[in-house]
C-alpha cells in the first residue's frame, strides 16, 4: 500500500493541529507506474502541490509544539482537501496543462485511489483530533502569484473560512495590523467549499479552525518557509488570545 501521509510531533500533546493537505508533489508507484505523462517542468509548480507549503507547516508546527499530518502525494494523484463526490476530485486540466493519466478515468480507479490515498490521510487526521478535547486546526497551503492568463494576484497571506469564522475574523484582524501583510479576507480563494478538508474536519465537527494560504513566490526557499512558519506562529498566537479562544 503507497504511503498517504506522514505524522511529525505525534507526541505534542497541546491544542494546535497543523495540516498541508497538499504537501508532495510524489506520484506513488502504484498510479499510472509513477508518473501521470506530465513533463517534470509541471511536476514541479503549483499545479501538483502546494510549493512551499510542507516547510511553512513544519516549521509552523515545530513553533506552536503541534503536530503536523502532512500528505504524501500530489494533488493531481487525488486531491485529499475535496470532498469524494467533488468532480475536481482528480483534475484532467488544471492551469492549462492536460494530465494525461487522469484523462477519461473510471469509477473504479478512483475508487481505488481513495482507498489508498484519500481516506487513510483523512482517518490519520481524524485520530490526532479526537485524542484533543479541544483542538485548534491550522491548515496551511500555498497559492500562485498569478494563473496563465489571469491577473496578478496581491495578496501576500490568504485566510480562508467559511460560516464559521470565529478563529478567521481575529487572524484577519491581525494580520491587517501588520503594514507590510497584504492579507486576503477568503482570497484568493473562498473558503466555502463543501467537503473540503476544513468543512469535514472543521466545520461539521464544530471544531475551531483556518486555512491559511501564503503566496508561494514568498517560501521558495527552506529559510523563507521556517522565517514565515515562525511568523504565522506568532499571528496565531496573538489571534487565538485576542478572541480568547
Amino acid at each position: 500500500m503507497a504511503e498517504a501521509y506522514k505524522l511529525i510531533g505525534a507526541d505534542r500533546m497541546g491544542r494546535w493541529v497543523v495540516t498541508c493537505d497538499h504537501a508532495s508533489n510524489r506520484v506513488p508507484a502504484e498510479i499510472a507506474d509513477g508518473d501521470l505523462g506530465l513533463p517534470p517542468a509541471d511536476m514541479a509548480r503549483h499545479i501538483a502541490y502546494d510549493v512551499g507549503a510542507e516547510g511553512v507547516a513544519m516549521a509552523l508546527g515545530e513553533a506552536l509544539s503541534a503536530p503536523v499530518v502532512a500528505s504524501t502525494f500530489s494533488r493531481l494523484v487525488i486531491d485529499p482537501n475535496r470532498g469524494e463526490d467533488d468532480p475536481t476530485l482528480v483534475m484532467q486540466v488544471y492551469d492549462g496543462s492536460i494530465i494525461p493519466a487522469n484523462r477519461g478515468i473510471t469509477p473504479d480507479e478512483v475508487e481505488r485511489r481513495l482507498e489508498m490515498l484519500h481516506r487513510p490521510y483523512h482517518r490519520a487526521l481524524a485520530e490526532i483530533l479526537d485524542d484533543r478535547a479541544d483542538p485548534l486546526i491550522v491548515s496551511i497551503h500555498s497559492f500562485t502569484p498569478q494563473f496563465v492568463g489571469r491577473p496578478p494576484r496581491p495578496w501576500h497571506v490568504g485566510v480562508l473560512y467559511a460560516d464559521d469564522d470565529r478563529f478567521a475574523r481575529p487572524l484577519i484582524e491581525r494580520c491587517q495590523a501588520e503594514t507590510d501583510i497584504c492579507v486576503g479576507d477568503n482570497a484568493p480563494y473562498t473558503g466555502h467549499l463543501p467537503g473540503d478538508a476544513m468543512d469535514r474536519h472543521g466545520v461539521k465537527a464544530g471544531r475551531l479552525h483556518v486555512l491559511v494560504e501564503v503566496r508561494n513566490d514568498l517560501i521558495e526557499t527552506p529559510e523563507q518557509q521556517v522565517s514565515w512558519g515562525l511568523r504565522l506562529a506568532g499571528l496565531l498566537e496573538d489571534a487565538a488570545a485576542a478572541a480568547d479562544l
